[in-house]
């Protein structure tokens, strides 16, 4: 399990291309190496992978063919930076909310709106997303636990929404170098979910009685 308190960033110096399948090597802070262990699961702009090797302050981390197809990490190049996230242990606080490190959809930048001490990013709400996604509800954006902002669900054009960042979440996350285009991971809330689709099953279970 994951909170979404994105620890930092780590660059990834080498991708190791094979057929559906790649390795990537990250080059991770000592801190965040402290206790690291082969099979530990680390998460990449939210993505759970398991460490396979060790070489000094290089991590190695398999990719499989399932991953590569619903996330952003198979745009990763050697250069790329990505969020990390270590895994939670019992008595760690819990800053942000429950998150599993399974992705549902990667959502493209939109726009971006500045401010002085702010920035507002505007996403593409992918459709197996929209029905659990809310205003000020709880959503991962490339591991960060995040607050949606607003919701539009115009009947002429598709689903969007936004969150917006203080300039720690800049500073400390790849976030404040996403630009119009760019793709990110998404994690819906697991709670959220499961109330959606319980909610569903139940009124489907009633109409299908009435």
């Amino acid at each position: 399990m994951f909170t979404g308190i994105v620890q930092g960033t780590a660059e990834v110096v080498e991708v190791r291309e094979r057929e559906a399948f790649r390795t990537h090597v990250v080059a991770m802070p000592e801190a965040l190496r402290q206790g690291l262990e082969t099979g530990a699961s680390v998460a990449h702009n939210g993505v759970c992978l398991t460490v396979t090797a060790l070489d000094g302050a290089h991590v190695h981390f398999d990719l499989m063919r399932e991953t590569l197809r619903v996330t952003n990490l198979g745009e990763v190049v050697a250069g790329s930076r990505v969020n990390i996230e270590r895994a939670a242990r019992f008595g760690d606080e819990i800053g942000g909310h429950a998150m599993s490190g399974h992705v549902m959809s990667v959502a493209e930048v939109l726009f971006v709106e500045e401010a002085p001490d702010n920035r507002r990013l505007w996403f593409a709400l992918p459709e197996p997303c929209v029905r659990f996604v809310f205003d000020k509800g709880y959503i991962g954006i490339d591991g960060i636990s995040l607050t949606v902002g607003e919701v539009r669900r115009p009947t002429d054009e598709p689903a969007m929404f936004c969150v917006d960042l203080i300039p720690e979440t800049l500073a400390r996350t790849t976030l404040g170098e996403r630009r119009p285009g760019d793709g990110v991971n998404l994690e819906i809330d697991p709670q959220t979910q499961a109330i959606v689709e319980t909610a569903e099953r139940f009124l489907q279970s009633r109409y299908e009685a009435i």
